[in-house]
Parts: structure tokens; sequence; C-alpha cells
């Protein structure tokens, strides 16, 4: 017998319907709402509703699928950005929090030294203040790896220094240069009780530089005319596009010259009787690490680790300098990755083209 034979019920089918007798459809047929009599449906009807609400307990069940999975999203979208707000609104923090245990506290001084970088006098500051405030630093090591930068922000962590080693006698700071350690770096550097450096490393540059450039020969070349209108006699002063005139150069090097007193009397008072006596040791020139020694520019050669280890007596070193955020991290990655893939870009172009 088929499925569909299956289906048949009496008085559907070949054999013609009986009249039902009275009482007996009262009795017997189905009642709907309210009481009503549910009309009989033939098979093929039911197999429809059947497969039709089938159809629509499925579409509800993805739906249900559908809406769970909306609000997982949903959820993870909003911790992700939750998370970036995190990473973003995090400032750049101690590399240390708190230190068990006595240790020797380190600040590195990476890179040029300027407001906005990240070896600017804020940056220093907080973590020199933090490495003299903790009760289990037992000395402070200033490790130096910079060219120098503004005198203004080295002068700033050079003030710190001092009041720091005035209020903390006990704490010792010892700079150590590792490649160089010139200009604007050895000024934050002669605030130190002791400087040491490997004897190939680079230091002093005891100097200040200001350059730039003039572009008055160009643009009478090119047939430029150079209008500028100003209210204040000085208001145009060394602007590059105009001739240079004897006194405003002469002012400048006034201000180069005050400067470099500034710079040449803080290293004095650092350094004191232990620097030697030569007439080009504050002429802007760089040493080696032997040289320097010589000079009197640092105290001896040695590493960070050596100074920990023989004359702190504490060899475990813990980093409290600045850090930049992850997220600072990750954009400057991302900024390096997209300028490296636009510049090999541009160099097939080029060698294409050739």
């Amino acid at each position: 017998m088929s499925e569909w034979d299956s289906d048949k019920q009496p008085g559907w089918g070949d054999e013609p319907t009986q009249p039902e007798e009275k009482g007996q459809g009262a009795s017997s047929g189905k009642k709907g709402w309210f009481g009503r009599k549910q009309p009989a449906m033939p098979p093929e009807s039911g197999r429809d509703w059947r497969l039709i609400e089938k159809l629509v307990m499925s579409l509800q069940a993805e739906q249900r699928r559908s809406r769970r999975w909306g609000i997982f999203f949903k959820f993870l979208t909003f911790g992700y950005l939750f998370a970036l707000l995190f990473l973003i609104r995090s400032p750049i923090g101690d590399g240390m929090a708190g230190a068990t245990g006595a240790h020797t506290a380190l600040v590195e001084v990476n890179g040029t030294i300027a407001a906005g970088e990240l070896a600017s006098a804020d940056n220093l500051v907080g973590a020199l203040r933090s490495a003299f405030e903790a009760e289990n630093s037992r000395a402070v090591v200033l490790r130096i790896n910079s060219p120098g930068g503004s005198p203004v922000q080295s002068g700033y962590v050079y003030d710190e220094i001092k009041r720091l080693r005035e209020e903390y006698p006990d704490k010792k700071l010892y700079a150590v240069i590792s490649d160089i350690g010139a200009s604007g770096a050895y000024y934050i550097a002669a605030a130190a009780d002791e400087i040491y450096a490997n004897r190939a490393s680079l230091v002093g540059s005891i100097g200040v530089v200001a350059g730039g450039f003039g572009f008055t020969g160009l643009m009478e070349k090119l047939g430029v005319d150079r209008r500028l209108y100003t209210a204040g006699e000085n208001k145009a002063f060394l602007d590059p596009f105009s001739p240079e005139r004897e006194g405003e150069v002469a002012f400048w090097q006034s201000v180069l010259e005050n400067t470099h007193k500034q710079f040449v009397e803080a290293v004095k008072a650092g350094r004191g009787d232990r620097l030697a006596e030569n007439e080009e040791l504050f002429s802007g020139l760089v040493w080696s690490g032997e040289q320097a020694l010589e000079l009197g520019l640092i105290d001896g050669l040695g590493s960070t680790s050596w100074v920990a280890r023989q004359l702190v007596g504490e060899e475990k070193l813990v980093d409290y300098s600045r850090n930049r955020s992850p997220f600072q991290e990750l954009v400057d990655q991302l900024g390096v990755a997209v300028g490296e893939g636009v510049a090999s870009r541009m160099l097939e172009s080029r060698l294409e083209i050739r």
C-alpha cells in the first residue's frame, strides 16, 4: 500500500460516502473554537498544512539562530571597540608599576630629545621620579643612546636630576652611554653622579647648532619676486626667502653663544674638577669613550650590567622607563609596513619603466 493510500480515511477515495446519521456527526466531528464544528479536510490538504507548518517552524528556528549570532557579533564588536578605546586612552605608562625586592632602577634615554618624543622631558622626569621614589631601588642607572636634541628639554631633565639627588642623597644616579651620548644627551648625563661608557661610544659634542637654507638665488633664476609685509622691524627675522642681513646674523649668533654658555656651565657644574684642561673640550667635537675618559668627560668604561653588579651591588635591573601604549606601537608598525609597501611598489614601477 502506498503512502497516498495509507492517508485515506473512510468517507474519501473511490467508494462513495455514506450520509451520517443524526446525532452521530455532533458526537464524532471535531469541534473548533467557540464550539463550532471544524469541516473535515481532505488528506492532500492535511499534508500541505503539515509541510507549511514544518516550513514555518524551520524559518522560526533559522531566525532564532540568526538572532543569536547577531547578538554574539554585536557583543564581539562592542568588546573590540571597548578594548580599542582602552588602548587609546591608556597613557604612556611606567615600564614597572611596582617591583618587589632590592634592585637597580633603570631609565632609558633613546632617540631625539624633544617634546612629544619618547625621550621628552615629561617622560624622563616622570620615570626618574618613580625610580627615586621606589623604596626597593638602591640606585638609578640612566642608560643613554641619543644624539641630543632640544636644549630646553635637556635643561628640564638636568635640573630635575639635580633636585632628585638632593632629595634622595643616599641613592646615586649613574649615566651609562651605549652607542652615543652627544650634545643634549651629554647635557643630561653631566647631572649624574658618575658617567660610564664603552670604549667605542661617542661622547661629547658640547655645542649648539642651528641651520637652514636660503632660496634667494633660486628665486632670481625662476623669476620669483618675494613680497613680504610686516609690522615690526624684525618680524621677518632670518626669512629664508630674503637676503641675509648682517645685523640679524650677529644677533642670532649671540643667541647661540648664550645657549652654549649655559651648556658649558652645566657641564662644569656637573663634572667639576674631573674635566681636563683642553681648549677643544667645548668646541662641539665628539670623542670616543677612551678619549672621553682621558678628557674627564666620563668616569670609567663599563656597561649597565657592570655598573649594577660592581658599583650598586644589585644586579637585578627594573625598567622604569615610559613606554608607548600598545595601540601606538600597532599604529607605528602599520605605518611602517604601509610605507615600505608603497616604497617597494614605486621602486618596482620605476624598474619596469626603465
